[in-house]
């Protein structure tokens, strides 16, 4: 086996990029063949001059009864070799038919059942992963067709993988994109799921990831609400809406809407940005904007209700920084009816 560098492209978006592949050779009617064993991505990250011994490697891995003396390589040709291993042995039924050890299983018969007896004590686990939240997020994205509309904007499979990947680490284990990461690399079972090796992937391709998000946010969320709208029968009846805010630790200086403003979070010695959700009476988001950090709150109102397409008399609940008289004029004029509690009254429904 030896290892292919291949440049390639995205078709939808133009993008051209170099990928990473294993390749074995096969004799076939005289003829000389080259197959691909296990694509290992764009980030793959073995220097070039230690491929022929991270391949010398997966040889021995491959075909054990073949070893005398182990061939020494470096920790972290060693760790790249086993994870490789461990991928080839799950696909051998499919990927290595030809070769001989391990990958000869799929050229055989399977044999009858053949049960022995094991103690379990004497078992050892190597690289225990978690798969319950991955396998439910998976299908949640399938089922919302999230995968289907990054498919329609051109999104390649790196970048979705990427994407999944902030998405169900969320789901499993909110945390930073940093700790996504990690939980990503040591714990979920994900990337065997999806095929993909988070193993090799930096952590800058999950922020990458978050940028393309937020580049196709309007066309994800009216998807994403609609396909839910469908599929729970919501009734678009009741409307709330609320802000929020974040701060940084730095400057921010290429953040253009980072600002100084008043924090929820009581820091307001930092650069702020705002969080806007509109999201119906069953708690699905519609939609989302972000907002400088010193921005009015009343005066979002209108601009994230417009375009929503909500039915004339749907119930709209905010809270008492938001229901000003001029919003509430404007929701009254747009023939909406109010839920809002301000302080030092009573809460006015229309």
């Amino acid at each position: 086996m030896f290892i292919r560098q291949t440049r390639t492209g995205n078709k939808a978006t133009g993008e051209s990029y170099v990928t990473y592949r294993l390749v074995r050779t096969e004799r076939i009617g005289g003829k000389v063949r080259q197959f691909t064993v296990l694509n290992l991505g764009r980030h793959f990250p073995i220097k070039q001059e230690d491929w022929p011994i991270l391949c010398s490697r997966l040889d021995q891995l491959l075909n054990p009864q073949a070893v005398i003396l182990p061939l020494e390589c470096s920790e972290s040709i060693e760790r790249t070799a086993q994870r490789y291993h461990a991928q080839l042995v799950a696909r051998a039924p499919t990927i290595l038919s030809a070769t001989e050890g391990t990958a000869g299983l799929a050229g055989k018969p399977r044999p009858s059942a053949d049960f022995q007896e094991v103690d379990v004590d004497s078992l050892q686990m190597t690289q225990p992963r978690s798969v319950g939240v991955e396998h439910v997020g998976l299908h949640a994205a399938s089922a919302l067709g999230l995968i289907e509309t990054l498919n329609d904007l051109g999104v390649n499979g790196v970048v979705q993988a990427s994407i999944l990947g902030n998405l169900i680490g969320r789901m499993g284990q909110p945390g930073s994109d940093l700790a996504t990461w990690n939980w990503l690399q040591q714990h979920s079972a994900l990337g065997e799921l999806m095929d993909v090796d988070f193993l090799s992937m930096s952590h800058m391709g999950l922020y990458r990831a978050s940028d393309v998000l937020m580049k196709h946010r309007e066309v994800i969320e009216t998807r994403l609400f609609s396909t839910a709208r469908t599929l729970f029968d919501l009734q678009e009846t009741v409307t709330l809406y609320d802000l929020s805010n974040t701060y940084f630790e730095g400057e921010a200086q290429l953040n253009r809407k980072a600002r100084r403003g008043r924090s929820k979070e009581k820091r307001s010695d930092c650069p702020l940005v705002t969080l806007g959700l509109v999201l119906d009476g069953s708690g699905f988001v519609r939609r989302s904007q972000t907002f400088a950090g010193n921005v009015s709150e009343p005066g979002t109102l209108a601009s994230m209700l417009t375009g929503l397409g909500t039915p004339a008399g749907g119930l709209v609940v905010m809270d008492a920084g938001i229901a000003t008289d001029a919003n509430v004029a404007w929701l009254v004029e747009h023939g909406y009816r109010y839920l809002v509690v301000r302080r030092g009254g009573d809460a006015p429904v229309r």
